[in-house]
C-alpha cells in the first residue's frame, strides 16, 4: 500500500493527535479553511455548510457531531463536506468555553442553579454518566441490579441546560461565520478562477506560438 502508514500509531499517539494535532491547532485551522475554500460549490452553500458544522458544536452531541452537521447541512441544503470541517471549530481548546457558556445559559433559562466547580458539575457527571452506561450494561447479563441515578443526574443538570442553552450562542455563532466565510469563499473563488484562466491563456499561446514554429 503506497500511502499507508509506515509505522501503526498507538493508542495514546492518537488520542494526543487529536488534542494536540501534528504541527498545531492552528496549521490544521489553515488546513481545514485552504480545503473548504476549494470546495466545488457555491459560496453560499459551502458558507451554510460551515455555519451548520459552527452551531454543532454548540450541542451535547459529543461523538455525533459529524452527524447532527451533515443532518443540518442537508436541512439549509448547505454543503456536506463544509459541514464536516465546521466542526472543527469545536476542540479541546474550545470545548470547555463553549461547555461553560452553554450550561450558564441553559440554566439561566430554566431557572435552575449552575455549579462553578467544573471537576464536580460537568467532568465528573460525564463519567458518571459514563460509569452508569458501562455497570447497567454489564447488569443484563447478570443478576446484578442496574441504577440509573447518575445518568438521570447528568440528563437533568448538564444534558438539558447544555441543549438549552447552546442554541442562542449556536445561532449567534453560525451567524457570524456565514457572513465571514461567503466574502472569503468568494474572493478566494474568484481569485483562482482568474489563475486558471491565466494558465490556460498562457498554454494555448505556447501551443500556438509551437504550431507556428512548426509551419514557418
Amino acid at each position: 500500500m503506497v500511502f499507508k502508514r509506515r509505522e501503526k500509531r498507538s493508542v495514546l499517539q492518537s488520542v494526543i493527535g487529536f488534542i494536540y494535532p501534528r504541527g498545531g491547532w492552528g496549521r490544521a485551522f489553515h488546513y481545514m479553511r485552504h480545503r473548504v475554500r476549494r470546495l466545488p460549490d457555491s459560496p453560499q452553500r459551502i458558507a451554510r455548510g460551515v455555519s451548520a458544522g459552527v452551531f454543532t458544536t454548540f450541542t451535547p452531541f459529543y461523538g455525533l457531531h459529524f452527524v447532527v452537521a451533515v443532518l443540518i447541512a442537508r436541512i439549509i441544503n448547505g454543503n456536506l463536506l463544509a459541514a464536516l470541517a465546521g466542526t472543527f471549530f469545536g476542540n479541546p481548546l474550545t470545548y470547555i468555553p463553549i461547555g461553560v457558556i452553554c450550561l450558564k445559559v441553559g440554566h439561566f433559562l430554566l431557572g435552575t442553579r449552575f455549579d462553578e466547580d467544573l471537576d464536580r458539575s460537568l467532568v465528573a457527571k460525564f463519567f458518571d454518566a459514563a460509569y452508569d452506561l458501562y455497570e447497567n450494561s454489564i447488569a443484563l447479563f447478570t443478576s446484578a441490579e442496574a441504577d440509573w441515578s447518575h445518568l438521570a443526574r447528568f440528563f437533568h443538570e448538564v444534558f438539558v441546560p447544555y441543549m438549552v442553552g447552546g442554541v442562542l450562542p449556536g445561532l449567534v455563532a453560525a451567524v457570524v461565520a456565514y457572513y465571514l466565510s461567503v466574502p472569503v469563499i468568494a474572493a478566494y473563488q474568484k481569485h483562482r478562477r482568474g489563475r486558471i484562466a491565466k494558465k490556460l491563456k498562457e498554454l494555448r499561446e505556447k501551443a500556438a506560438a509551437a504550431a507556428a514554429k512548426e509551419n514557418s
